[in-house]
Formats: C-alpha cells, structure tokens, sequence
C-alpha cells in the first residue's frame, strides 16, 4: 500500500494561499502524482469588538475589527521525489504548512 502524504495549508491572505495551492498542484500534474484537492476548509473568523472612547464618556461608538484564517487540504501520493520537490518549494512567510505521511 503506497504513502500519502496530507498537506495542511493555512493563512490569513487568501491570494497567496492559492498561488501555493496552485504550485503543489502544478507540481503533482507534472510529476504525474496523484493529487486530491485542494479541499477548502471552513474559514475562521476571530472578532474583536473595542469601545472607541476609552473614559466611557459620550455616546457608544466601537471600532470592530475582524482576522480571517483561510486554510486548505491537499492529499498527494507521496513517492520520495514528490517529498523532495514539496520541500524545495518557495513557501512565503504567511502561509504556515504542515505534512503528515499515512500508510
């Protein structure tokens, strides 16, 4: 029974999420690997809600702001030379990756 390897990918800005996701896929249909995805996950959204006026003085006003966290799922067929050129990959500092190998 071959390897996959499940690739978790993760950021806050989605256009660079999906040219990594494009890259590993562009990489996997070169290579002839067999790839499943990418499978977008639901999107987290952490909100905070602050008051403007910090005496809490005049009329209620609050600033919200909101952190969006978008992430994605690809399955690949994981053989030594895909693993190698998976690693070789320009990755940018805020997309945050994590492989796991199963049997």
């Amino acid at each position: 029974m071959p390897q996959e390897a499940r690739i978790k990918l993760t950021s806050t800005n989605l256009s660079t999420l999906e040219t990594v996701c494009s890259e590993i896929k562009g990489l996997g249909e070169k290579n002839g690997i067999r790839l499943k995805g990418p499978h977008p996950l639901p999107t987290k959204k952490m909100k905070v809600v602050t008051r403007k006026s910090p005496c809490g003085q005049g009329t209620n006003t609050y600033d919200k702001y909101e952190l969006r966290i978008h992430r994605r799922v690809i399955d690949l067929g994981a053989d030594d030379r895909a693993i190698r050129q998976l690693m070789r990959l320009k990755i940018p500092d805020d997309v945050y990756i994590e492989v796991s190998l199963t049997q």
